[in-house]
């Protein structure tokens, strides 16, 4: 699985899917349905076919072998390897279709893997050399693009790299669950897939590969007239530099095209992108609006043009500054402020396109990143690699998502298009995103922003009008039609939501029954709480929106049969599902798929609630209290002290969240197992569990920032994050929950900061995990356990709001996924989030994420004498012949 949403757009114009699942993501390459000789099997991913004979043993790990390609010779490569493969009975794998090709080699792919085409699994190191020798010799003539993790072989389409062969798993520095291989001590450590070729320290490099290290490390930048500073971004087609002119000292931007890498829809790749920016800036030589060409020179194969350095911002850094609606009641004089310096800055880079068209350029990739505001308000357009020339009347091969005009758009008006999405790219953020799903989205944003901010009603008329173009009324009432929260009776709004999440639902298909986000094609994806089946019927039950025994029926029989390589954790695996069984009244049903996560490995898992030892603990003590099984207690008890082994203190994790260090909040931060251990504390009245709920929490507020604004949220150094899942509305619920049981001056104050948040104006995406619908749940579970003394004030906009997101389909109300792209109907990012959210907030039962319901106090018992003795109670409660009292 990659993290590439636009891979699964290609299949669907409604749904995230997988391009195998359907022939509108192109067909698969002609050697992917040629039989396999009898002693082979064949075994499809969504994006990989993989052969290998029936009785082979390989190792866990070794040398692999990759094969990369151009385009236009995958066809003869595949021959070529399958002829060499099967007769030799190697094991390979290869991408299924050309679509899937272009994706993973495409400028947005992740650069350490990108280029590949095939990979080859030889048994040893001597088989290695062989395979190497032989296929450089089949393959001659072949070239590739560079895959930056491997090392080359030779100057042709092979490449090695030393990794897993099979799938293994660890916990990394970080606290994330990552792929692993085995160290020559035998203990699992992150397979590394960067960027750069590295073998693994215990391992040796074969002596026939040190010619080729050599010869890799030979490729320098001694000698050119310009010193590289520092990295501004990398893209799978290059980097982008800063540097000086060594002669003269004048700052630079190199920009670097990768041959055969960074490839766009028609095919081009960065080569032939930035040559082609090169002559566009030619054309445009001496505007104010564009940077001035300083050189151009090829390194090692690869192109770099040097250009003028702008010293500014990228107008998008400026929004996301001065947006005031990410704020907390910001006062009239704030917005009107903004609306003025947006109107402004729209006027001038509507001056800088008008210079460009002069010239007959086409831009062609307008959008705020693109857009550059020096220190003296001079507007700079940058990234010309995909601009055309107007008398061509085309379109360009890359677009940004929310900026692409529709295929009816061409020459200058594609440019006229992104002008307009602008304007909403200033007043409501990445909500053209949207208008590809329901074009007439635009005049209800439209309408959302008049009443917000100050803007002429010609300005935005006009906006709107060049977005739709000729598109009649019709998609216009649709939106007009949907009963929105806020407005319509939550009773409306739910028949509503349903029905739109049941017109999805796909009971035929065997790998999901709901359409949802792009991580429900990872194993189990299709089934679990977050992302799948068991998330949605979870929300329909909880909300009273109605009961499906056909559904119900399709999970039970899943989760009975799970697909290979499916994981435990609760919302990422079978523990959740085996919770939404028992919540649906299948008990039996529950208790086999509890069986099921009892015989996996658990230890080796990372902390937090979403897909280790915090949710997996917690719903041990669910089934424990549900069922009296001593059995469920015992194990309870085991991970709640392996919880408390590896917690660590409150200064032991870092200050940042995020990248390379673990994450904060409640699904992946402390406050998972802070939420654990307070349970156990009610459940046995230990007062050292508390304790150690106090250090998680804390570890967690370590890792916030408070702003200007009185906020307080995570920091991830470069940005801050008040959602549900690692943001300060997850960590406030567990908090405040503490609060319930014991006082603390501090935390209290901190509650109070974090739930702030809940007083913005606009959220960017409408999800539960990490949107809007998060902070409603927040702040509706806040109120409903005794954390807030009257209803919040912040509850009907923050309801209200969820209009900027609302669509329709099949007839009700639904809500795109993450990145907006599509629809989603899951837990975690879609329409099923947003209603149990709404639940939280607006139905008459209250409705709670599973372990946040209320829960009766302790009876308080004197602190054990060590942390590790802190959940003792439940081990003993495990040996005693009697059942414990069911909680409801």
């Amino acid at each position: 699985m990659i993290d590439q949403y636009e891979l699964y757009c290609l299949a669907d114009q409604a749904f995230y899917d997988a391009p195998a699942n359907t022939d509108a993501g192109g067909p698969d390459f002609a050697i992917a349905g040629r039989p396999v000789p009898e002693e082979w099997e064949r075994q499809a991913s969504d994006v990989w076919m993989n052969y290998a004979p029936r009785e082979q043993s390989l190792p866990s790990q070794g040398w692999k072998i990759h094969v990369s390609c151009g385009l236009d010779a995958a066809d003869r490569v595949l021959e070529a390897v399958w002829h060499y493969c099967v007769p030799r009975g190697l094991a390979f794998k290869f991408l299924r279709s050309r679509p899937v090709m272009v994706m993973f080699n495409s400028k947005s792919a992740f650069r350490g893997s990108s280029g590949k085409l095939v990979t080859i699994y030889p048994a040893d190191t001597a088989q290695l050399e062989l395979v190497l020798k032989e296929l450089d010799q089949v393959l001659h003539g072949i070239d590739g693009p560079y895959i930056l993790s491997d090392l080359r072989y030779g100057d042709g389409p092979l490449f090695v790299r030393y990794g897993a062969f099979a799938e293994l798993h660890c916990v990394d520095a970080s606290g994330e669950r990552v792929l692993a291989i085995e160290d020559d001590q035998g203990r699992l450590v992150p397979d590394v897939r960067g960027p750069v070729f590295a073998c693994p320290p215990w391992v040796e490099l074969p002596e026939f590969l040190e010619p080729h290290l050599a010869a890799r490390n030979a490729v320098t930048v001694e000698g050119l007239p310009f010193e590289i500073e520092s990295v501004v971004q990398f893209s799978n087609g290059g980097g982008v530099y800063l540097g000086r002119v060594r002669s003269t000292g004048e700052r630079v931007v190199l920009k670097e095209g990768r041959p055969l890498a960074g490839l766009d829809v028609a095919g081009r790749d960065a080569v032939a992108r930035v040559s082609h920016e090169r002559d566009i800036l030619g054309r445009l030589a001496r505007l104010s609006a564009v940077p001035a060409v300083r050189d151009y020179f090829t390194l090692g194969g690869h192109h770099f043009l040097v250009m003028e350095f702008v010293d500014g911002n990228p107008l998008q850094r400026l929004v996301v500054d001065r947006y005031p609606l990410t704020h907390p009641d910001p006062s009239p004089e704030t917005v009107t402020a903004y609306a003025d310096w947006a109107l402004g800055m729209l006027a001038r880079v509507n001056q800088a396109m008008d210079a460009v068209h002069g010239r007959g350029v086409v831009f062609g990739d307008l959008h705020p990143d693109n857009i550059l505001v020096a220190e003296d308000g001079r507007i700079v357009l940058v990234d010309f690699e995909v601009s055309s020339f107007a008398e061509a009347d085309g379109r360009s091969a890359l677009a940004h998502p929310g900026y692409g005009a529709p295929p009816n758009r061409h020459g200058i008006d594609v440019d006229r298009y992104a002008l307009a999405c602008l304007f909403f790219g200033l007043f409501a953020p990445q909500t053209t995103i949207m208008l590809p799903l329901h074009p007439a989205k635009a005049v209800q944003v439209a309408e959302l922003v008049r009443e917000i901010f100050p803007v002429p009603a010609r300005t935005v008329e006009a906006v709107v009008g060049t977005i739709l173009g000729s598109a009649d009324d019709a998609d216009a009432s649709t939106m007009r039609e949907l009963p929105m929260p806020g407005v319509a009776s939550w009773e409306r709004v739910r028949a509503s939501m349903c029905r739109a999440i049941v017109e999805s639902a796909t009971p035929g298909r065997e790998d999901r029954l709901f359409p949802g986000d792009i991580a429900q094609f990872e194993a189990g994806g299709g089934i679990n709480l977050a992302y799948g089946a068991a998330g949605v019927l979870y929300a329909l039950a909880r909300t009273d929106a109605g009961r499906f025994p056909e559904y119900e029926e399709w999970l039970r029989a899943h989760a009975a049969a799970p697909a290979r390589g499916t994981g435990i954790g609760f919302y990422d695996g079978l523990h959740g599902v085996a919770h939404v069984l028992d919540v649906l009244g299948r008990r039996q049903d529950a208790l086999d798929t509890l069986r099921l996560c009892l015989a996996g490995d658990w230890r080796s898992l990372e902390l937090g609630l979403y897909s280790g030892l915090a949710g997996i603990g917690l719903n041990l003590l669910h089934f424990s209290e549900r069922t009296g099984e001593r059995e469920f207690a015992a194990q309870a008890a085991d991970v709640i002290d392996a919880v408390a082994e590896r917690l660590g203190g409150p200064e032991d994790v870092p200050e940042v969240s995020g990248g390379d260090n673990p994450r904060a909040g409640l699904m992946f931060g402390s406050s998972g197992p802070a939420l654990l251990f307070i349970r156990a504390y009610e459940r046995t009245g230990d007062t050292a569990l508390l304790d150690l709920a106090a250090t998680a929490l804390r570890q967690d507020l370590r890792r916030c920032i408070r702003d200007e604004d009185g906020t307080m949220q995570v920091t991830q150094g470069w940005r801050t994050l008040p959602y549900l899942d690692e943001g300060s509305m997850g960590i406030a619920v567990v908090l405040a929950r503490y609060l319930t049981h014991r006082q603390d001056e501090a935390f209290a104050t901190a509650l109070d900061a974090l739930r702030r948040v809940a007083r913005a104006g606009f959220f960017v995406q409408p999800g539960l995990f990490t949107g809007r619908a998060g902070i409603i749940a927040g702040v509706g579970m806040l109120a409903r356990t005794g954390a807030e003394t009257a209803e919040p004030s912040e509850l009907p906009d923050l309801v209200r709001r969820l209009d900027w997101h609302a669509l329709p389909y099949g007839g009700g109300l639904a809500f795109p996924g993450n990145q907006l792209l599509r629809l989603s109907m899951d837990l975690a990012t879609g329409t099923a989030g947003v209603l149990l959210a709404l639940g939280s907030a607006l139905h008459d039962r209250p409705v709670f994420l599973p372990f946040l319901e209320p829960a009766a106090p302790a009876t308080t018992t004197a602190p054990s004498s060590t942390p590790r003795e802190a959940n003792r109670p439940l081990a003993d409660e495990a040996r005693k012949e009697v059942r414990t009292t069911t909680h409801s």
